[in-house]
């Protein structure tokens, strides 16, 4: 018997860390920014204040990319203009305008980030990596 009640509280002590958010494991996720291999992203920043995410690209790619566009998916972040081109080894800042980041702040952002480009041979390529970062 008192090994039942010994293993209610800790199942009650358990429940209670959960409820409130101690044991949530996104807490302890580390901030990323993983594009395509070549791309690098610098430095990333999501403002809620301002409803933008801001990203810092290098083009790492070896070779110069044409009709450069980059958006994200689930908050409708786009960025208004295309980059004609993205020259290689070049660093760029994209700040995109994104509905509901407002109320969000304090929380993490967890989206794909969607890039197509024009090599230099002509062809379309449209890749996706991920932006994991926390709603300032």
């Amino acid at each position: 018997m008192t090994y039942g009640w010994a293993i209610l509280v800790v199942l009650i002590a358990i429940s209670a860390l959960a409820y409130f958010g101690v044991l949530n494991p996104s807490r302890f996720l580390p901030e990323s920014c993983t594009l395509v291999p070549g791309m690098s992203c610098i430095d990333f920043k999501a403002d809620g204040a301002t409803n933008t995410t801001t990203i810092v690209i290098q083009n790492g790619m070896g070779q110069d990319l044409n009709v450069f566009k980059i958006n994200m998916s689930g908050y409708s972040c786009i960025i208004n203009d295309t980059l004609g081109t993205f020259n290689d080894a070049d660093k760029q800042t994209f700040t995109m305008g994104c509905t509901g980041l407002w109320d969000k702040s304090g929380q993490r952002l967890k989206e794909d980030i969607i890039i197509s480009f024009n090599s230099t041979a002509g062809i379309t390529h449209t890749e996706t990596g991920q932006l994991i970062t926390k709603i300032e």
